[in-house]
Order: C-alpha cells, then sequence, then structure tokens
C-alpha cells in the first residue's frame, strides 16, 4: 500500500513530492525499455481497445487519451458491464495475449474472487499492468447522530446495540463489507440496509432513514461540503488528498480496517514480458503529468506511487487475500446468496 504519512494532510506539498519520487521510480522502470526487441518496438501497431467492466470508463478514458497521443493509435475504451465483471474479464482472457486487448480491473474483481463468484482466474488467465490509482471510501453520518468521530460513533452504537442502521449499495459490496466490518472490528452491532445502488444508499443517509453510510470520497465530499451528511473518516491506509481533514479509521483506532477501491489494467496471459513492460512505462509517464493526476483526481482516483507489473501482481494477490478475510468473517455463503 502507499505510505505518505502526514503529507496527506497537505495536498499541494504531497503531489509535489509524488512527483518527485515517481520520477525517479519511473527512471527504473523503463530502463528496461531502452533496447526491446524489433518486435516489441512494434507495438502497437493497431488499435488498442480498453475493455471495462462494471465501474465507470472515465479512469481508462483519461490514460487512454494519453495513450493514444503517445503512440499514434486509436485508444477505443468498451464498456461491457454486464455479469458483475464476468462479460468483460471474458473478453480480455480470450484475446489474443499482444497487449492490443486490456481489462480496466477494479475491486470488483478481487471481491469476485474472494467471494468465489468469479469465472476468471486473476493470476493464470491475466498479466498485470499497471496501478493508476487509489479510491477512498468516507465513512459518513446524518447530521442528525450525535457523533464527531469514530470513537463517539462506536460509542453510541454500543449504547443502542441494533439501533443504528448502515446503509449499502446492495448486499456483498464494499460498502456492505464495511458496514459489517465495523460490526466485527468495534464489537457493535449495526444493522444492514441494502439499497439497489450506492447513489440511492448515499439519499437514504442524507436524508435521515438511515444514520450511516461508506461512500467514495467524490459523492461522500460533495453531501459533506453541503452540509447534508458528517464525514468522521476514510478507509484508505492514508488519508485522502480529496478529504484531507478526515482521519484514517487506522489513526481511529481500528489498525485492519484498510478497505481501499483502486483502479488497474490487466492483460491477456501469456502477454510478452516486453510489451508488459512498455504497457507500464508509457502509462507510467501518463501519471506523471500533472493534468492527467488532476484528472483523476477531479473524478476520485488519487495516482500512488508507480508500481513495476510484478508489484502490480502482487498487490492484486494481497486484494483478493485481504477481500477473503473480511468476507470470511461476515460469512462466505451469506454473501453469495445475496450478491448472486
Amino acid at each position: 500500500m502507499v505510505h505518505l504519512g502526514d503529507r496527506a494532510r497537505q495536498p499541494r506539498r504531497m503531489l509535489a513530492s509524488y512527483t518527485i519520487f515517481a520520477a525517479t521510480i519511473f527512471a527504473s522502470l523503463t530502463a528496461c525499455l531502452l533496447s526491446p526487441p524489433a518486435w516489441a518496438q512494434g507495438f502497437p501497431n493497431r488499435p488498442i481497445k480498453i475493455v471495462v467492466g462494471p465501474s465507470p470508463d472515465v479512469f481508462a478514458r483519461i490514460v487512454g487519451e494519453h495513450l493514444q497521443q503517445a503512440w499514434g493509435q486509436p485508444v477505443i475504451v468498451e464498456p461491457r458491464p454486464g455479469a458483475g465483471g464476468k462479460l468483460a474479464a471474458a473478453a480480455v482472457a480470450n484475446a489474443d495475449p499482444d497487449g492490443h486487448t486490456l481489462l480496466f480491473a477494479t475491486p470488483t474483481y478481487t471481491l469476485n474472487a474472494a467471494m468465489k463468484l468469479a469465472s476468471y482466474d486473476l493470476v493464470k488467465e491475466f498479466e498485470a499492468v499497471s496501478i493508476i490509482g487509489l479510491i477512498s471510501y468516507a465513512l459518513v453520518v446524518h447530521p442528525s447522530v450525535p457523533a464527531r468521530s469514530v470513537a463517539e460513533l462506536v460509542a453510541l452504537a454500543k449504547s443502542r446495540p441494533g439501533g443504528l442502521n448502515c446503509a449499502s449499495a446492495g448486499i456483498g459490496t464494499v460498502p456492505h463489507l464495511a458496514c459489517e466490518t465495523l460490526n466485527r472490528s468495534a464489537g457493535v452491532n449495526v444493522v444492514h440496509v441494502p439499497y439497489r445502488d450506492v447513489n440511492a444508499a448515499m439519499m437514504g443517509t442524507v436524508s435521515g432513514t438511515v444514520q450511516m453510510f461508506v461512500g467514495v470520497s467524490t459523492t461522500a465530499k460533495a453531501q459533506i461540503l453541503s452540509g447534508t451528511v458528517r464525514g468522521l473518516a476514510v478507509t484508505t491506509a492514508q488519508r485522502s488528498t480529496l478529504l484531507p481533514d478526515l482521519p484514517t479509521l487506522v489513526e481511529s483506532g481500528y489498525p485492519t480496517f484498510v478497505m481501499p477501491g483502486w483502479g488497474g489494467f490487466l492483460a491477456p496471459a501469456h502477454t510478452p514480458k516486453e510489451i508488459v513492460q512498455k504497457l507500464n512505462g508509457e502509462i507510467a509517464r501518463a501519471l506523471l503529468k500533472p493534468d492527467v493526476q488532476q484528472r483523476l483526481l477531479n473524478v476520485g482516483m488519487e495516482t500512488p506511487p508507480l508500481y513495476a507489473p510484478a508489484q502490480v501482481a502482487e498487490f492484486i494477490r494481497d486484494d483478493v487475500a485481504r477481500w477473503t478475510q473480511l468476507v470470511e468473517a461476515v460469512g462466505l455463503e451469506k454473501l453469495r446468496e445475496g450478491a448472486q
């Protein structure tokens, strides 16, 4: 995970420090690209397709625009949102392993793997390419809730067993697991209330129908600034650039409560290492551009230090393992029945 420490309290200085640090890492990542084989030098030689499953396609489009400008080949972003990511994963896993077809991956895929709902094997059927950013979730409460910190919320929940409700975007979603993780970590009994999607869950919290929700930082920030909800903490390991005044749940006394969103690229298994490295290097070059960083941040994606392909693979394995622990704590069958 990314470790930014107290710099997260100062977003502008953090961004400058990140750029300097990333430039150093980028130099080492691209050193291996100085003399690739001739056939790798010719990549790409036709349009690149980025397949996006059940997530916004804006992140892939921002990076895709850079790749198109850098390589002079069209980059086509193709949404395939059905079946919880299975359609998108199958389209990429079955594509030619030549780097011209990529999957834009998110926690949907690692969470499905943890819940044993995936029809694909993230390790065997894909090559890890790049992580482009992290997404923080924020724990928010309705203003009527007399709690201004996680500690006060936990104390309130303990004084009212079963008396507080926690919204989610549906059974088996990240917000649902966040609700259940709070119960397990804090030893409270907050009642889960599933909504049909993220927006409905946030509106349920804004209206006071439910008392709390763990939503993505961009949506939460808008409601926090308008005063319709109160932010208490974020779920990333470090403070969010978008919500720098909110402590993390780790800071709030729950060291294992780390639940970030993320976005990255995968290629079909057996894609040549040289092409994977070339993709990784050019995506890294995109992430070093201040305008790309700002555009990603505007839609909630906070750029992390750059990852080499082997580190991306490790990141994904760790994400599956982390979700597996949380899923097992909540109850696998309970989650699978609700998510299918």
